[in-house]
C-alpha cells in the first residue's frame, strides 16, 4: 500500500508532514480529512490531525509520522546524522510546534478565521493579547533564522514545522507587518518559500 498522509491540507500540521515527506523525495497519497472525522478518530486517540497509513501501519502525530517516513523509506535523511545537530533540529522543531504554534496559529490567525460575533465581525479580544506578544517572539524567530534556517544553516525538518505557521500569520496584517519588518526573517521567508515542498503544498 501506498503512504497516505490524512488531513484537512490547510492544516500546518499536515503541510509540516507533507513537506517533509517531499523533501524526503517520498510518493504519497493524500487522504483529505477534517479533525474528528471517523477515519481520523480510528488512528488518533483525541481525533486529531494528520495522520498516516502504510501497509498496513497506521499512525500519529506529525513528529512520529516524519520520524518513521525517514526511517522506513529511502531518499536523503531528513535529520542530521551528528547526534547533537539532530538533536538542535528537534529542539526547534518542538518550538516550532509548542510555543510558535500556540500564538500564532492558536490564538492569532484561527482567532481572526473562526472567532466571530453575531454580525460576522473577527473577535479580537485573543488577538489584541496575541498581537503584544508578537515583538519577543519575532525578535527570537528572526535571530534563530539568521543562520540561514530556522536554527541553522541548512534545511531542515525545523523549517518544515515554522514555514506553515509564518505563511498562515502573513495572512493577516499585524503577523504580515511583523514578517516584513524583520530583514533576516522576510529573507530567510523568502528562502523557503520557493522550495518546491512549500509550494506544492500551498493549501
Amino acid at each position: 500500500m501506498a503512504l497516505e498522509i490524512l488531513g484537512f491540507p490547510r492544516s500546518n500540521f499536515v503541510r509540516t508532514v507533507r513537506m517533509a515527506v517531499q523533501e524526503k523525495g517520498v510518493a504519497y497519497e493524500l487522504v483529505p480529512e477534517f479533525p474528528h472525522a471517523d477515519a481520523i478518530k480510528a488512528i488518533h486517540p483525541l481525533g486529531l490531525i494528520p495522520a498516516m497509513r502504510h501497509d498496513g501501519f497506521e499512525l500519529c502525530e506529525a513528529v512520529a509520522i516524519i520520524r518513521y517516513v525517514d526511517r522506513v523509506f529511502e531518499g536523503p535523511s531528513l535529520y542530521p546524522d551528528d547526534p547533537k545537530t539532530a538533536a538542535k533540529v528537534d529542539q526547534w522543531a518542538s518550538i516550532a510546534a509548542v510555543s510558535v504554534d500556540q500564538l500564532l496559529l492558536r490564538n492569532y490567525v484561527v482567532e481572526y478565521l473562526f472567532h466571530k460575533d453575531d454580525d460576522g465581525k473577527v473577535v479580537r479580544t485573543k488577538i489584541d493579547i496575541a498581537v503584544k506578544r508578537f515583538p519577543k517572539m519575532f525578535a527570537m524567530i528572526g535571530s534563530a533564522v539568521a543562520p540561514g534556517y530556522f536554527g541553522s544553516n541548512e534545511f531542515s525538518v525545523a523549517d518544515c514545522f515554522l514555514a506553515p505557521i509564518l505563511a498562515a500569520a502573513k495572512m493577516f496584517p499585524e503577523g504580515q507587518e511583523a514578517l516584513a519588518n524583520n530583514a533576516d526573517l522576510s529573507a530567510y521567508f523568502a528562502r523557503v518559500s520557493a522550495r518546491d515542498s512549500f509550494t506544492s503544498t500551498a493549501p
